[in-house]
Formats: structure tokens, C-alpha cells, sequence
């Protein structure tokens, strides 16, 4: 696996499509929404996860267009998971914007916020033989699916009661 220094235009549209919405669910995130009881570690990692997605997304080449071959049909699969990711937002922010609504699947992808955007990273870290953004993505994937799924579990307890 080459990795080559050098901005990322895909990278940054991938981000773009990741932040824009999180920037507008600052303004409409759901009732009782909290981090108080998140796991410390699986924090840590989607910190750590983050971080390292962020930056490898945008320092390497490697994600950019290239000539058509197999490994083009990678980078498809991470578009069309981001566009997916686009289309649980939408669904979202026209919902009631319940807990329910924020944690909940799509096409039986669970946790489909925090799911699709991970797998979509991975598939173009996959693209770009960049094995920086693919250990990044597993750190984060770990993390934050792993939050997600906690808070899914809380819910659900909670509705049985």
C-alpha cells in the first residue's frame, strides 16, 4: 500500500457531506439527548478515530479520481453509502427528531448514522490502499458505532418498562 501526500478533493467532499448535517443537528438534536453516560473508552476511541479519519482524508492523494479500473467500484460503494447517509439525515431532521428517530436503521442498516458514514470511510480507504485511513476508520467504527448502539440499547430498556 503507497500512500501519497497531497490534498484530497474527495476526501474533502466526504467530509463535507459527514459535517454539514452534524452542524445542523447541533440546532435539532433529539429530546433528552445526553453524553453523560457514554462509555469513556469508546469516547476515546472515536476521538482518536476521528481524528485520525479527518486528517488522512485530506493529507493523501490517494482518494482522488484516477483512471477507471476494479478498485473504482470501492469508491462507488463509498459514495453511494454517503449518499445514504445523506438520506437518513433528511429522514431525520423531517421526523419528530425522537431518540428513536436519531438512533434508528435504515434499509436493516442499524444505527444508521453512525454506520453508513464508517463503512462509506472504509470502503474509500480500501480505494485508496491507504492503510492510515482504513485503521483510522476501524478505531472510529468501534467507538462510535459502539456509543451508538449503546444509546439504542438504553432506549430500547427503556421502553419495556
Amino acid at each position: 500500500m503507497n500512500m501519497h501526500f497531497g490534498f484530497s478533493y474527495i476526501g474533502l467532499l466526504f467530509l463535507a457531506m459527514l459535517i454539514i448535517p452534524n452542524i445542523m443537528w447541533i440546532k435539532n438534536k433529539p429530546k433528552n439527548y445526553t453524553v453523560e453516560k457514554e462509555n469513556k473508552i469508546l469516547s476515546l476511541l472515536e476521538k482518536i478515530g476521528q481524528m485520525l479519519v479527518t486528517c488522512a482524508s485530506l493529507l493523501f492523494s490517494d482518494f482522488n479520481i484516477h483512471t477507471f479500473s476494479t478498485w473504482s467500484l470501492f469508491l462507488l460503494g463509498a459514495f453511494l453509502l454517503m449518499l445514504l447517509y445523506e438520506v437518513y439525515w433528511v429522514r431525520y431532521f423531517k421526523s419528530k427528531k425522537t431518540l428513536k428517530d436519531f438512533y434508528s436503521s435504515l434499509m436493516g442498516i442499524p444505527v444508521a448514522g453512525a454506520t453508513l458514514p464508517v463503512l462509506a470511510f472504509l470502503l474509500l480507504g480500501i480505494y485508496g490502499k491507504n492503510i492510515l485511513l482504513i485503521i483510522g476508520v476501524c478505531i472510529l467504527g468501534i467507538g462510535h458505532i459502539g456509543i451508538h448502539l449503546n444509546h439504542l440499547k438504553e432506549i430500547k430498556k427503556t421502553d419495556t418498562l
